[in-house]
């Protein structure tokens, strides 16, 4: 038991949307593809050229890029730096705080001997101990002048040390105000070590200070970077693709279409053609057969009461004449079809007897074809039409008559069947037709083989007319045993 499945109005809905939608697109591509193929490739090139540079562009810009600022916060990260710099500035307070009270108590507030060092001499005189200034601050010092130059002090220099020797001193007491000169130079050497120590720790927690700044700085704000363009230029090389094969499938299916309309409509034409030349000539085989039957009883009729013998042999040639006519007229007036040159043959022989009897010694004929081409085929009624002019139009009107030839023979692989006469001439005669045979003859071979297919008519030696008709060779006995 089947049951059939009934949508809902919703479901209806839907389905009705999406075949409008379906139907849109469908629509709108093949808008797009017509147009593809209707540029040319060069366009399409710098289109497709125009089109990525535009997509670089705009990539990097909003709405497709933008910047998005957080403010982050760390705790324990804050809280470690915070005490590593207390402790540095700590420990460089106390440092400097140390310095700094043995340095007032020696030599008042401001701490001296920075950057100097202390030369020793020694002479009769006496112990003389004085600061030496940095090599930048003795050559300011030369071009201010000796001023001073019995103290030997600049303003900022550290105080010297002088022991005078008395004159009446001893050895011991020489030695004991030497001793006196060390204990002092290494006092001072030792404040300017603790002073150059404090200056380091100094630097130190102020370098230590900077970096926690900028550390802190740095961990407070985080920039985001949306990029949602990355996609744009692999969605546009995408598309310059997809667009190209388009172009090239799609032209390729308009052609065919093309070529199927007009092989349709050739097809059509050809076969209007064929029904054409098909009824014009069953129209002249109308008007020709029974003028000549027409003729021809009248001939037996007067022969039987002038020649009995020659009345019978022209009414046996005629009953072979209508036997073998009949089913070709049948066979070219249904479908053009295309029969052997024997059977032609067997047309034209009674043909020219008949009119061998009426015309008596007027008329000589020969079929020269050989036996093996028989076989080939050939277009139905063309050789007898071809007969029948050459008779009407060279033959009959002269006076002494003539002689009529059927020819068969293969010339560069094509069967070549030549119907000469030694009449009057093509168009000479004053009963000169007017081309309609030829030109429908002409027009069934077009329509049966094309251009390999060709009618040739050319003038006779002394007098008369040749007329060749030119088909592809084709045996039929090949035919039945390929089949």
């Amino acid at each position: 038991m089947s049951t059939s499945f009934t949508p809902s109005p919703q479901q209806k809905l839907w389905i009705e949307r999406w075949q409008r939608f379906s139907s849109t697109v469908v629509r709108y591509f093949h808008l797009y593809a017509g147009w593809l193929v209707g540029i040319s490739w060069k366009r399409f090139a710098l289109l497709s050229l125009a089109l990525l540079i535009g997509v670089s562009v705009l990539k990097n810009l909003p709405p497709f890029t933008w910047r998005i600022s957080e403010q982050v916060e760390s705790s324990d990260d804050i809280a470690a730096r915070k005490d590593k710099l207390d402790a540095l500035a700590k420990k460089a307070a106390e440092r400097a705080l140390k310095v700094a009270e043995k340095a007032k108590e020696r030599a008042g507030e401001k701490p001296a001997g920075e950057g100097f060092h202390y030369e020793v001499k020694v002479d009769e005189r006496g112990v003389r101990i004085q600061p030496v200034p940095p090599a930048a601050s003795a050559a300011s010092a030369a071009a201010e002048g000796d001023r001073g130059d019995e103290d030997g002090e600049a303003a900022d220099a550290p105080p010297a040390i002088s022991i005078d020797f008395p004159k009446s001193a001893r050895p011991e007491d020489i030695r004991a105000a030497l001793d006196q000169a060390k204990e002092q130079l290494a006092q001072l050497k030792h404040e300017a070590e603790e002073v150059k120590q404090a200056q380091d720790i100094a630097a130190e927690a102020q370098a230590a200070a900077q970096q926690a700044v900028e550390d802190l700085a740095r961990s407070g704000r985080r920039v985001t970077v949306v990029h949602l363009g990355d996609s744009l230029m692999d969605l546009a090389i995408l598309w310059v693709l997809a667009s190209a094969v388009i172009k090239a499938m799609y032209k390729g299916r308009i052609q065919a279409e093309v070529k199927a309309a007009q092989a349709e409509e050739n097809a059509e034409s050809e076969a209007l053609k064929r029904q054409v030349v098909e009824a014009r000539m069953a129209a002249m085989q109308a008007q020709v057969e029974p003028h000549f039957l027409f003729n021809t009883l009248a001939s037996i009729d007067h022969l039987i009461e002038t020649d009995p013998p020659r009345a019978s042999q022209m009414q046996r040639n005629l009953i072979a004449l209508l036997r073998a006519s009949m089913p070709t007229m049948r066979e070219a007036n249904a479908n053009g079809a295309v029969r052997d040159l024997g059977r032609e043959l067997a047309v034209i022989r009674p043909y020219l007897e008949i009119l061998k009897v009426r015309m008596e010694e007027r008329l000589q004929t020969e079929i020269d074809v050989p036996e093996g081409l028989m076989s080939a085929e050939f277009p139905p009624m063309m050789i007898q039409g071809l007969v029948e002019n050459a008779i009407k139009h060279g033959l009959e009107p002269k006076a002494e008559g003539g002689k009529l030839t059927v020819k068969a023979e293969i010339l560069h692989g094509k069967l070549a069947v030549t119907v000469a006469d030694t009449g009057l001439g093509f168009g000479r005669a004053a009963t000169s037709g007017t081309g309609v045979g030829l030109a429908n003859i002409r027009e069934r071979l077009q329509l049966l083989h094309g251009n390999r297919a060709s009618v040739t008519v050319t003038e006779n030696q002394p007098t008369g007319t040749v007329v060749t008709i030119t088909v592809p060779y084709r045996s039929r006995n090949d035919e039945g045993a390929a089949a």
